[in-house]
């Protein structure tokens, strides 16, 4: 087993959005700039509902409950969901880990 750099998320890890990206709405999707790197990422309309709740430290299990409501999915697609995406965002260095499970 290799363990590299990246944290495992679980669903009690707590999250949260790093400082120097700036997020905008074009056409119901979510857009945000990375200040550091220059780079533009399409967040999409769940992305973009994911990123809102970083906004303040929140674990992924309360992200996913949200989702659940928001857009009407079983519990194990939206913490499927929501895991993956966060893990993309912490692996681009966009959210930081607060404290893990």
């Amino acid at each position: 087993m290799n363990m590299n750099t990246t944290e495992v998320l679980s669903l009690d890890s707590v999250l949260v959005q790093r400082e120097g990206n700036i997020a905008s709405d074009m056409d119901g999707e979510k857009v945000m700039l990375n200040v550091k790197n220059g780079k533009y990422y399409n967040l999409g309309e769940v992305g973009g509902e994911i990123w809102e709740a970083l906004a303040s430290p929140v674990s992924i299990r309360r992200i996913a409950e949200v989702m659940q409501e928001i857009f009407e999915v079983p519990a194990e697609l939206a913490q499927q969901d929501v895991t993956d995406f966060v893990q993309n965002l912490l692996n681009e260095d966009l959210v930081a880990v607060v404290s893990g499970p």
